[in-house]
């Protein structure tokens, strides 16, 4: 038997290698499954929601749109190429591609996202859009629903694949901002629609970005936001007893003195939702009235009792 050559054994050692990933991928699978099953549900949701701003308000009317989904949409509009088919192919693309720069987790819910988008494109090829001469609405609308849909996929941690791909691995290996790239990326696809669909249309599909990048951010963090609350009182103790036992959340509390009296002030800090800070807001007014109360805008908040760090 011959023996085989070291950039052969090498081949072979690599093959070996990646199939045993491939087993060891699949295995996780159903254990990923049942314990994100809220994830399962929301990127579900999600997927549906996004692909129905795809099929009824973007492909009837013709509007160029962002991403692998954009370039696929200027596809099949010129050459006529299947949707689902050439989103299927290039997420297949970029997935082999990034393998090894994107964690399990991450793989797992792009792939399922992948998949479900592509059928559901197929599935709502023909579905009712609506009739109407009113591009601007639609345009504005139809980026609304896609952007609220992808705002629910990202939040939950999982991706719809498509470009998230390439920007999460360059930002991965060369630290580059994630806004920034995306924008350069979508403004080539829009640029380039221009031959395909003409420049009213590519104006429209212009607009339908913004607002579905509007409707993304404000997604991701209107679940996100608390308030950042400090309190500054003589009767701290009060203050920690009615949000700890009240409220029901933690308080810290920070030693402080007085910039111009130069007494010491203990202050209360804490996290709180909206609601809650309007009671916490009633609460001093109604018993403490000469208290110092600063709110402020927490654009998101990590940790026990708030988002996950996953």
């Amino acid at each position: 038997m011959r023996a085989l050559l070291p950039e052969q054994v090498n081949r072979v050692n690599k093959t070996h290698k990646a199939k045993k990933e491939i087993r060891k991928f699949f295995k996780k699978l159903p254990i990923v499954a049942k314990a994100e099953w809220r994830t399962l549900i929301t990127v579900s949701v999600g997927a549906v929601i996004y692909t129905f701003g795809v099929m009824s308000f973007t492909v009837p009317f013709q509007f160029p749109d962002s991403g692998v989904t954009g370039i696929s949409v200027l596809l099949n509009y010129k050459f006529g190429i299947p949707l689902p088919l050439m989103v299927s192919i290039a997420n297949i693309v970029l997935l082999a591609w990034a393998w090894r720069e994107l964690s399990t987790r991450v793989i797992i819910w792009t792939i399922y996202g992948v998949f479900l988008v592509s059928m559901l494109m197929h599935l709502m090829d023909g579905v009712p859009f609506p009739h109407t001469d009113q591009k601007l609405l639609i345009a504005l609308i139809g980026g609304a629903i896609k952007g609220y849909g992808c705002g629910i996929v990202f939040r939950s941690g999982g991706s719809l694949g498509g470009l998230d791909i390439v920007i999460l691995y360059l930002q991965k290996k060369f630290g580059v901002e994630i806004g920034k790239y995306s924008f350069y990326f979508n403004m080539f696809i829009l640029g380039a629609s221009v031959f395909v669909v003409g420049v009213e249309n590519a104006m429209f599909g212009l607009l339908a970005v913004y607002a579905s990048s509007l409707a993304i951010d404000n997604t991701i963090s209107s679940f996100d936001k608390r308030r950042l609350i400090f309190v500054i009182t003589k009767d701290t103790q009060s203050v920690i007893d009615y949000i700890t036992m009240t409220l029901r959340r933690g308080a810290t509390v920070i030693s402080a003195h007085g910039g111009y009296s130069g007494d010491d002030r203990p202050m209360v800090m804490c996290v709180l939702t909206k609601r809650q800070s309007v009671d916490l807001k009633r609460h001093l007014a109604d018993t403490q009235p000469r208290a110092f109360m600063v709110l402020a805008d927490a654009s998101e908040v990590v940790g026990r009792g708030f988002k996950s760090w996953r």
